[in-house]
């Protein structure tokens, strides 16, 4: 299996541990005073302490609908999205996008969402209703 591994900047490290570990349920790996390493769903995230990049002023539109940039995210099950979708609203969760469904009985339908973590970095979750189409056009 192949995993990815992203980095960027967070504001603090308490409340990325809170967001990451106690909300998201990733579980932590290694860390620092200024760094600190989770498992998000699979792949490595690593959280280092620092100024944190500004959304972009212009959003880019995808199947008519405005998305934050930049933003990241991941690709995860079906059901795993609408439980985490579900634990999210649970807890108070402000969606920039709401959890909806995008390219409706088409190739490549998905499920979606995007919200923030605490330090204002904008994550997208998703779902495919068929996993081999992840990169169907």
């Amino acid at each position: 299996m192949q995993i990815f591994h992203l980095a960027f900047t967070v504001k603090d490290l308490d409340s990325t541990r809170q967001f990451y570990g106690e909300l998201l349920g990733c579980r932590e790996g290694r860390s620092s005073e200024t760094w600190v390493d989770f498992n998000f769903f699979g792949h490595q995230l690593s959280l280092h302490v620092g100024e944190v990049v500004q959304r972009s002023k212009t959003n880019s539109k995808v199947d008519d609908i405005s998305v934050p940039m930049p933003h990241y995210g991941c690709v995860i099950e079906w059901g795993v999205f609408y439980d985490l979708a579900a634990k999210l609203q649970s807890k108070g969760m402000t969606f920039i996008i709401d959890p909806c469904v995008r390219y409706e009985g088409r190739p490549g339908e998905q499920a979606t969402m995007f919200f923030e973590d605490y330090s204002g970095n904008a994550l997208e979750f998703k779902a495919y209703r068929n996993p081999e189409e992840v990169f169907t056009s």
